[in-house]
């Protein structure tokens, strides 16, 4: 059954009733035009015989005649694409050791004691080893490793700087 035809009800003749007032309101339709609609409203048994009473004017028409025609679609961009957040860089914690004790330790004691006391068990061994496989000439690495760690500082076994 097409809409035209679907009969209506008092509370739809009401909601007509009440948009023309609507219009006669805001100076659409002259009285005369208001009442011979209104009574036509009154007398409507379809939809079909309320929609010639909204055809010349603009909306609000009953809600019951359905959605308004859909105009054609309107480009619409893409959404943005959202980026990834960006993280400001988080400051490194110093390590709880610090570098002049560790550089001294080097320059003073020139077997690794300097990488052990940093952590670096690994590099304090094979300092050490070097040390004694030269004969105490070996001991030139840890005693540059020293003076390194005095002037740029170094890091910790858990990759942390050293304390200044």
């Amino acid at each position: 059954m097409e809409s035209d035809a679907l009969r209506i009800g008092t509370a739809e003749r009401e909601e007509a009733a009440r948009l023309l007032a609507d219009h006669f309101g805001m100076g659409r339709i002259t009285p005369d035009e208001y009442e011979t609609r209104v009574t036509d409203a009154y007398a409507a048994a379809t939809v079909g015989d309320l929609r010639p009473l909204f055809r010349d004017l603009p909306g609000p028409h009953p809600g019951f005649f359905g959605p308004p025609p859909s105009p054609m679609p309107v480009y619409a961009p893409p959404p943005p694409v959202p980026m990834p957040m960006q993280y400001a860089p988080q400051p490194v914690p110093y390590s709880y050791r610090s570098k002049t004790v560790a550089g001294v330790l080097q320059i003073v004691l020139p077997f690794g004691v300097g990488r052990f006391y940093t952590g670096q068990i690994g590099l304090g061994v094979l300092q050490l080893f070097v040390c004694m496989i030269t004969f105490g000439f070996g001991a030139l690495w840890p005693i540059i490793d020293g003076i390194i760690l005095l002037a740029n500082g170094g890091l910790d076994a858990e990759g942390r700087p050293l304390r200044p």
